[in-house]
């Protein structure tokens, strides 16, 4: 079943605007906010990365500002030639700790934006790393982190 002539006007402005973000910046920053269940967490893509040949960078659990800072920081970087490896450690420039480069075994599901704008079916998803954030100076799967494992799901155990 197609979208109704309304669903189908509005998604092609967004796609649009969303070509012109990229054309200007070369990437941009998709927010989704979190779900009314206990297993979709808020969460922040790029799109755009995957066009200057490197994959998509997720960072999960966080509000949009902090989001945006974050995806706008590790993506320049990106699109100034440097290539994140899964397992990596990066510094935050701003304080705010350190980040775990890590594999996303389910991009299909998450960066559904990236993959409208690419025109990849889930099954052929554009690739995502996701960026793990340190709380407290402890990363989720270390001892002394301060929040239960949904404040940051590891990659692969959640869905958008």
């Amino acid at each position: 079943m197609s979208p109704d002539p309304q669903t189908t006007a509005w998604l092609d402005q967004e796609d649009a605007h969303l070509a012109r973000v990229i054309r200007q910046h070369r990437w941009a920053v998709q927010y989704v906010g979190a779900g009314t269940g206990d297993d979709e967490p808020c969460f922040g893509y790029t799109i755009g990365l995957f066009g200057l040949g490197h994959p998509e960078l997720v960072v999960v659990g966080l509000a949009p500002g902090p989001t945006h800072d974050l995806l706008q920081q590790v993506a320049a970087e990106v699109a100034a030639g440097r290539d994140l490896v899964p397992g990596e450690l990066l510094d935050r420039d701003d304080g705010g700790g350190r980040l775990c480069v890590e594999v996303s075994p389910n991009p299909g599901e998450v960066v559904l934006g990236a993959n409208r704008f690419y025109q990849r079916p889930p099954e052929y998803s554009v690739p995502a790393l996701q960026l793990t954030w340190t709380r407290a100076g402890c990363f989720p799967w270390e001892e002394g982190h301060p929040c239960d494992p949904g404040c940051q799901p590891r990659p692969g155990t959640w869905r958008a």
